[in-house]
């Protein structure tokens, strides 16, 4: 299966003809179009994406499924889930949650092949000590259903690290990823 993700970048163009794809991911914090224009440029059976701390809480049009809390089945037959936002760094804005928001949250989620969040799982990609902690729910996720991959943004790197059976991909960017 081959997947085109992006996150945290309103700059990516496509020029000329891209490689089909069988999904687009958006990771957060990208802009609704170009969105859209990944989709149109790498045809995907499927487009999803989750919201990142810099969104705005707009629904996204079709054809992008919101994955935030909800598991999709794939014409695959791979379920794929999602989580939006970040931790609590600041006071206010959009998708952010403190450390136990998101363990509640995330009980809720069953297992999936593929989980799509914008935020990483705490002790992974963390960039920081301020914004860009991770969070332990999807660390905890992890170790409960082990999903065979993990797509996250935030924290500004394309970095890959394998955490038990699960392949723990960073993006920052547009990312080709090969399952």
């Amino acid at each position: 299966m081959r997947i085109m993700a992006i996150a945290d970048t309103d700059d990516v163009t496509w020029a000329g003809p891209s490689p089909r794809v069988d999904l687009v991911v958006s990771c957060g914090d990208v802009y609704t179009p170009v969105i859209q224009a990944a989709a149109k440029a790498c045809p995907a059976a499927s487009v999803v994406a989750v919201k990142g701390n810099h969104d705005l809480p707009a629904a996204f049009p079709l054809p992008i499924i919101d994955l935030h809390l909800r598991v999709i089945t794939l014409p695959n037959g791979l379920r794929v889930g999602g989580f939006n936002g970040c931790w609590r760094y600041k006071p206010r804005g959009n998708f952010l949650y403190s450390q136990n928001e998101a363990a509640v949250l995330l009980q809720q989620l069953p297992a999936v092949d593929i989980l799509v969040a914008h935020n990483s799982p705490g002790g992974i990609h963390e960039r920081d000590a301020v914004a860009h902690q991770g969070f332990v729910a999807l660390s905890e996720y992890l170790h409960r259903h082990s999903p065979g991959l993990l797509i996250h943004g935030h924290q500004h790197v394309n970095r890959e690290t394998l955490v038990g059976r699960t392949r723990v991909v960073g993006v920052y960017g547009c990312r080709r990823i090969e399952v």
